[in-house]
């Protein structure tokens, strides 16, 4: 029998793919999992607790239940609970998890105070559930994590790390991975040929002691011989002609290259990270209120309304004082920026002699000959802000965001100021993070007003429901009174 002769085979290119390429998210199934054993954990415990009380299972306790899952699912959602790329902690997941069933128990107990439901349930029953259930899930979760930690830890499923860049941004997610345990990563070591540079973050750091392997051509060679399994690059976005060539290379590895963009240069406000049929969108710039203004809708028109109720009476005594101690409307409306830059009347006790609302408008100053005596009264204890509580009512205001400024001082400080207009993201406020630390009043240097724009801003990057009940708790004991309020 004659030696066959092989066949021709020539090396074909790759044929493109007739589908433009997507990014897919990534979902952890472990966490899919979770997100409903903890819905289960809610009734399982209310049944448990009623067995062991000898308590009978009726319908009004599948509806609460049930009306329980729900609502825990909804704000477990909004509180990011189950997403992996958030990388809790094992304390603020558990904070996470007791603020979305503290916020489920009040609505629970509420309609149930409303209704008079209480007459059809045992009360010690439903005290002990409210109280078992979160311990439960938080131990269930903790033990998830420390499984996951000792299960990845071992040589079985390595999953060794190795990072592209010694700077700022590899630091923060080397930091961030020593912080997660239970990804089961483990650090090789950092690969870069640049040379240092202490003065450019974004570029070679140096005078730090970090395990660096060598050079790109370092990473190729241990990349084949099998000593990586995934490869993070945090390079400058300005190095992507070389970032290409060096991922072009890796294709002829096994690893699983990552790539991390170094947008944290920007100034980033309330950045979110979406995906719009498949094609990844950062925003730099944006307002928290994308998701949450129905929330923060909510809680003004909540809290607003009791407080008119609760200070009805103070504010007519304060309208008749206003009346009586000079001539003059009672009420002063004054041209302001509300939320995306948008023209509002703000409302205020009249605690001048003057109304002024035009293209000059100067700001009050100590001793200011403008200001009645009761006026000067009402703005040192913040008195005449009183009425903005109707702006809150109507939406044009919010109890806590920033402060708004007259259009003529807007017009003058977004020149002078970088990102003064950012603060138009959210609705002004009666009270804001700026006011409790102690930037309220007159702002006659540009470094008081950029410091109250810094506070505006960062109220902006990190709002969230919580924040605003400690900004109004604060307000009680720093916001009314002080060496600026006149």
């Amino acid at each position: 029998m004659g030696i066959q002769e092989m066949p021709d085979i020539s090396v074909s290119p790759v044929v493109p793919s007739t589908q433009p390429p997507v990014i897919r998210i990534h979902h952890s199934k472990i966490l899919a999992l979770f997100r409903a054993l903890d819905s289960c954990l809610v009734i399982f415990l209310l049944w448990v607790t009623l067995g062991v009380l000898g308590v009978a299972w009726t319908n009004s306790y599948t509806i609460l239940g049930l009306g329980a899952v729900i609502i825990f699912g909804f704000f477990a959602e909004g509180n990011e609970v189950y997403y992996l790329w958030r990388g809790h902690t094992t304390v603020n997941l558990a904070s996470r998890l007791l603020v979305a069933w503290t916020t489920t128990a009040l609505i629970v107990m509420g309609v149930a105070i409303v209704i008079n439901w209480f007459k059809d349930l045992e009360l010690n029953a439903i005290s002990f559930w409210i109280l078992a259930t979160p311990t439960v899930i938080i131990g269930l979760h903790w033990a998830r994590r420390v499984l996951l930690t000792k299960l990845r830890s071992k040589p079985s499923e390595p999953r060794r790390v190795a990072v592209v860049g010694v700077n700022d941004l590899s630091l923060r997610l080397i930091n961030s991975m020593k912080g997660m345990p239970w990804l089961g990563y483990r650090m090789i070591g950092y690969y870069d040929d640049r040379k240092e540079n202490i003065d450019d973050v974004s570029r070679r750091l140096g005078g730090r002691e970090m395990p660096i392997k060598g050079g790109l051509e370092q990473l190729y060679a241990d990349a084949r011989d099998g000593k990586i399994d995934i490869v993070f690059i945090t390079l400058p976005m300005r190095a992507e002609l070389r970032m290409r060539s060096f991922i072009s290379r890796l294709a002829d590895t096994t690893v699983s290259a990552y790539l991390i963009p170094d947008i944290f240069g920007f100034d980033l406000l309330h950045s979110r990270l979406t995906c719009i049929k498949g094609i990844p969108a950062l925003s730099i710039y944006d307002s928290p209120m994308v998701d949450n203004g129905w929330a923060k809708r909510l809680e003004d028109i909540c809290l607003a309304s009791l407080m008119l109720l609760a200070l009805a009476v103070p504010m007519l005594i304060v309208a008749a004082g206003v009346k009586l101690s000079s001539p003059g409307p009672v009420l002063f409306k004054q041209a302001r920026y509300g939320m995306r830059g948008e023209k509002i009347k703000v409302w205020k006790f009249r605690s001048m002699t003057v109304c002024e609302d035009g293209e000059n408008v100067p700001q009050a100053k100590r001793a200011d000959p403008r200001i009645t005596p009761f006026g000067n009264f009402l703005r040192r204890t913040s008195l005449d802000e009183l009425p903005q509580l109707f702006n809150v009512l109507s939406g044009t205001m919010s109890l806590v965001g920033p402060r708004p400024h007259a259009v003529s001082h807007n017009e003058f400080y977004r020149g002078q100021i970088k990102g003064y207009m950012l603060r138009h993201k959210v609705k002004p406020g009666i009270t804001g993070l700026a006011q409790i630390n102690g930037f309220r009043g007159e702002t006659e240097t540009l470094d008081k007003m950029s410091g109250r724009i810094a506070y505006d801003l960062d109220y902006i990057r990190n709002w969230s429901l919580l924040l605003d009940i400690k900004i109004l708790w604060l307000t009680l004991f720093k916001g009314f009174v002080g060496q600026q309020a006149y």
